[in-house]
């Protein structure tokens, strides 16, 4: 009986020591007399005891690895602290057991060094604006290098850079009078853009007054001229109805001549300061003085005889 439960314990033992379960995503790497042998994947897996056992347990999911924060030093000779994470996955489950002693020491180790010679290249300024290409250059190092431990590298990512303290009171007044100096260069804009506006409306406003006037001009001189045109076709109008009268009465010289003359005297009533005559008047106007000079000698009165005679 006591034989029975020995055998059973054994055979219980070694059942357990034969029978594996791999988890998904993971692969049990087995060894056979100290050699490898099989990656067993998930799912159940028989192995002979005392002769087989499971070296490691690899898992191949995406893994992520924080890179100690690192002092490197830049081109301009900046001593900064450069925080990194990367990602990275197992493709080759037996060359990340036995091509390397420790993977994640060896991403971690080739991480820094790469980090330095990286930023070693670059300006302080330069790594701040370039972190998707110091990441990028990354990620194509290390996954070249770690190609041959059967690892691939899909994403390396600069959590943060810290400057040291004095350069980063410097950076911030530099990022204040920077500032300060954008919203003068924008208030300044501003300003130029409202003088302009302002000139463009007063520009605009003159030449619209200017042209005002001209219309005004233009049509004022255009009444004038119109009402001189209908002043001279009404007078026009007049003297040939004058002119037709006097033909219709078939007047004498004298009638004609007195005609002239009320003529003239309407014209001297004019603006202009040279008046014409024409030749036909003349000779009533001669007519006119001699009886002029005939009516004012007689007129005046004659002097007394003793008179003439006292003043001699």
């Amino acid at each position: 009986m006591v034989f029975l439960l020995v055998l059973l314990v054994i055979i219980l033992v070694i059942a357990g020591m034969s029978i594996k379960i791999v988890k998904q995503s993971e692969v049990y790497i087995i060894e056979r007399l100290g050699k490898f042998y099989k990656v067993a994947d998930a799912g159940l897996t028989i192995i002979i005891p005392f002769f087989d056992h499971v070296r490691s347990v690899v898992s191949l999911k995406q893994q992520t690895m924080d890179v100690p924060p690192q002092g490197v030093i830049t081109k301009d000779n900046v001593t900064i602290t450069i925080d990194t994470v990367v990602f990275y996955q197992i493709t080759d489950p037996a060359k990340a057991v036995y091509e390397i002693q420790n993977l994640k020491k060896g991403i971690e180790y080739l991480a820094i060094t790469t980090i330095r010679d990286i930023i070693g290249k670059m300006d302080l300024d330069e790594t701040f604006s370039s972190r998707d290409g110091i990441n990028t250059q990354l990620r194509i190092v290390l996954d070249e290098a770690t190609d041959r431990w059967g690892c691939k590298i899909d994403r390396v990512e600069i959590k943060d850079i810290t400057p040291p303290a004095d350069i980063r009171d410097a950076m911030e007044k530099e990022m204040n009078a920077e500032r300060n100096k954008r919203a003068l260069i924008l208030e300044s804009e501003a300003q130029r853009q409202s003088d302009i506006t302002i000139a463009e409306g007063k520009k605009q406003a003159a030449i619209l007054e200017a042209e005002a006037d001209k219309e005004s001009r233009i049509r004022r001189a255009a009444g004038e001229a119109q009402a001189i045109k209908e002043v001279a076709e009404a007078k026009a109008k007049e003297i040939q109805m004058v002119y037709d009268a006097m033909k219709k009465a078939d007047p004498n010289d004298k009638l004609v001549q007195l005609k002239s003359l009320e003529a003239l005297e309407e014209v001297a009533k004019g603006d202009a300061n040279k008046v014409f005559i024409p030749f036909e008047a003349t000779g009533a106007l001669g007519a006119l003085g001699a009886m002029k000079e005939v009516v004012t000698d007689g007129k005046k009165p004659t002097k007394k005889l003793s008179d003439t005679n006292t003043e001699e």
